[in-house]
């Protein structure tokens, strides 16, 4: 049976972070819209405060089974991507959790090789919101 490759990691720092959120917030979810400014950050709210809809796509899950969707527009442009949410100090977006908290989460990514590609696209498309 063949691996899946991870479309979306996040790092020790990161989890810690979304842990503190987690105990403040209840269980959480990210948002990678992909606009610019607020819009090219990942953003973090209440699981289920943001709506995801058919235009959003599931990336999968990071730290303890928070789920990461991402704008469709931009699942395009970063469908041959890892990405990595991370976290590093400044101020965050205005209506994400970690704003107030003098961190923000960013995304970093890598390009899939040419083998992990062919076994995301055998696999088929990730799912989508309702």
């Amino acid at each position: 049976m063949t691996v899946l490759p991870a479309r979306i990691l996040s790092t020790p720092d990161a989890d810690a972070l979304m842990a503190r959120l987690t105990e403040r917030h209840g269980l959480l979810m990210f948002h990678q819209s992909g606009g610019c400014c607020d819009g090219s950050a990942p953003m973090c709210f209440p699981r289920g405060e943001f709506k995801v809809g058919a235009q959003d796509v599931l990336l999968g899950y990071v730290a303890d089974g928070i789920p990461v969707w991402i704008g469709a527009a931009q699942f395009e442009y970063w469908r041959h991507t890892q990405v990595t949410i991370d976290v590093v100090p400044g101020r965050g977006a205005g209506m994400s959790l970690e704003s107030p908290e003098g961190f923000r989460f960013i995304v970093r990514s890598r390009i899939f090789t040419d083998e992990e590609a062919a076994v995301l696209e055998a696999a088929g498309e990730p799912p989508r919101g309702a």
